[in-house]
């Protein structure tokens, strides 16, 4: 199975404003996610982010910790564990899991302060030919992929 693995920097901006740009697209593939962090602080943020990011397409989510955890399209948890089925998971913290390479694609968010922690995740698949590596930058608030 391969892995893909996108590396997310987002320079200034709080990841609870930035992830529901990558959300919705998968939610409009069809995907479902599940969304990492250890901090349920940061969790409740990315939840609320996602009701009210765009309120006429709002994204539904709930927790892993509540009922009805299995059904929800974005499940939002402190393991890197889908209780939902997903495939895609979005580790919010910017801190890599082992578990995350159970997924079909991940995607890492982090912020300038994150970034030497960031290229030792890169690094750490240097010589895997089963992972594809992806860098996206925020740019005029849209995600541009660079080479």
């Amino acid at each position: 199975m391969a892995l893909r693995v996108g590396f997310y920097l987002a320079p200034g901006q709080p990841v609870e404003r930035v992830l529901p740009l990558i959300a919705r697209a998968a939610m409009r593939q069809g995907q479902r996610l599940l969304i990492v962090a250890e901090d349920a602080d940061l969790l409740g943020r990315v939840g609320g982010a996602l009701w009210e990011h765009a309120p006429d397409d709002f994204l539904a989510n709930g927790r892993a910790d509540q009922p009805h955890a299995a059904h929800q399209p974005v499940l939002l948890s402190q393991a890197c564990r889908a209780d939902n089925g997903a495939r895609v998971a979005a580790l919010a913290d910017g801190v890599w899991r082992a578990e995350a390479e159970d997924f079909d694609r991940v995607l890492l968010f982090f912020d300038e302060a994150g970034r030497a922690a960031a290229r030792e995740v890169w690094r750490r698949f240097d010589d895997r030919d089963d992972v594809t590596r992806e860098f996206h930058e925020l740019e005029a608030g849209k995600w541009v992929r660079r080479r």
